[in-house]
């Protein structure tokens, strides 16, 4: 096994095992987007968690959709084993241009399904009641949805769901566009 010594942000992490997920290699620098620590367990990249307003709380989710009177994207996904969760996030979800276009558009959520990440508990099982009720099943599923208020209970409008599709952010996000014309 191969070990490399990293930083991030300046912090030595240690050693770290030979296995990470690499974004881009650019300017013979390599960024890396997650990575197993000394007990296995799977890493963010803290610098990369910071490029976009993805949330992990569903009413909190809600509540900014409301307030600023954007639609949902709920972003279905296993974030550390899915090889097409990780391409959506590398080819759109991670580029400039996804990330404006979101931000202008969206309230982002993503609901993890991890098999080396341990969730929180809460987090887990709110993950899990969405993946039942919008019958997600395969990853990665993006579900544009917008919250409506009926009899004080919170119901979502479903437009429609799209995945991985090939061609980077113009393709998504034009896929994306026609489904967000259905509001």
């Amino acid at each position: 096994t191969a070990a490399v010594p990293i930083s991030l942000e300046g912090e030595s992490t240690g050693v770290l095992n030979y296995s990470w997920t690499i974004n881009s290699y650019v300017n013979n620098t390599v960024e890396i987007t997650s990575y197993y620590d000394s007990n296995q367990n799977i890493q963010s990249n803290p610098n990369l968690e910071k490029r976009s307003d993805w949330l992990v709380k569903y009413d909190e989710v809600y509540e900014k959709s409301v307030k600023e009177n954007k639609p949902i994207l709920a972003n279905f996904t296993g974030s550390d084993w899915c090889g097409w969760c990780i391409r959506l996030q590398k080819e759109v979800f991670f580029k400039p241009e996804f990330v404006k276009w979101a931000k202008e558009n969206l309230t982002l959520v993503e609901l993890d399904f991890p098999r080396r990440k341990k969730l929180d508990e809460l987090i887990r099982q709110q993950n899990d009641n969405l993946r039942q009720m919008f019958a997600v099943r395969g990853y990665p599923t993006g579900w544009f949805v917008v919250p409506e208020i009926e009899d004080k209970k919170v119901n979502f409008k479903r437009l429609g769901s799209q995945g991985y599709v090939a061609g980077g952010p113009k393709k998504w996000i034009d896929g994306a566009n026609k489904i967000l014309s259905k509001k």
